[in-house]
């Protein structure tokens, strides 16, 4: 006498089940789009950006305030592991608008097969160059003030003491640079002269950053080789730990860091970089 009720109460088990799936699925395909062409999250595994971007530090980065590129629907790379990187078979970006001097890039650079962050220095036709760990911009040197010392330490472990400058761009906008010294590897260069739609980007540690001023590994981003702006970090924790390791946060996150904007005053750390 119950097996219609049986089968009325199987049946909406059944319809809250397919309901749920259902509902799983659709936030998963939104999630993918919003990812596809509007915001990515990225980490940050090197001390090429260090204060501005430490080790640890997640952010993230607008992909439709430039428009699209070559590069721009790749989902990124877990460790080894690359979940989708599609190459648009493009020349010229596709809507947006270009980057400003000061502007924190994600690109693809020409050489490379891995994401790289970097300030955007210089812009096409400019022409840049270091001299006695002084950057030059079209021949005038960039004021730069300086803030403090404090010890940073890079990926491999190694910690060094450095100087903190605040650095100001001819248009205005200030952001920190770190220094080991004014006279380091690439603290003498030759003078740069950006190419049409070509970019010149470099990290803001100054003395540990592979960047533009090496030719041969980064060199002159593209235009169509940019994939994103970075926004905000929503995310830091020291020494590289995996956020998923929620034991870790009470002595390891970097409260302060969270939900900031990259530009502006960053939250200056002078005891350790990581």
């Amino acid at each position: 006498m119950n097996q219609p009720a049986d089968k009325s109460a199987n049946k909406s088990a059944t319809n809250e089940w397919v309901e749920t799936f259902v509902v799983i699925i659709e936030a998963l395909l939104i999630a993918i789009v919003l990812r596809f062409f509007l915001f990515q999250p990225f980490s940050i595994p090197t001390a090429s950006m260090q204060q501005t971007l430490m080790i640890g530090d997640y952010f993230v980065a607008n992909k439709f305030v430039w428009g699209y590129g070559k590069h721009s629907f790749s989902l990124g790379r877990y460790g080894n592991f690359t979940l989708l990187d599609f190459e648009l078979p493009i020349a010229n970006r596709i809507l947006g608008r270009e980057p400003n001097r000061g502007d924190i890039a994600v690109f693809r650079p020409v050489p490379q097969t891995m994401e790289y962050i970097k300030r955007v220095v210089g812009l096409p036709g400019d022409r840049i160059q270091m001299q006695g760990g002084r950057l030059y911009i079209n021949g005038e040197m960039v004021e730069r003030e300086m803030v403090g010392t404090t010890m940073d330490t890079d990926s491999n472990g190694d910690t060094r003491e450095v100087t903190v400058y605040r650095e100001t761009f001819p248009e205005g906008t200030t952001h920190l640079i770190q220094e080991i010294g004014d006279n380091l590897s690439l603290d003498n260069t030759p003078e740069y002269v950006v190419p049409a739609g070509h970019y010149f980007m470099m990290g803001d540690n100054r003395d540990r950053s592979a960047d533009s001023r090496v030719l041969s590994q980064v060199g002159y981003v593209p235009s169509v080789n940019l994939i994103a702006k970075a926004e905000a970090r929503f995310f830091s924790i020291k020494d590289n730990l995996p956020p998923w390791q929620i034991w870790q946060w009470p002595a390891n996150v970097r409260w302060d860091r969270m939900f900031r904007s990259v530009y502006g005053d960053t939250p200056y750390d002078t005891t350790a970089s990581q």
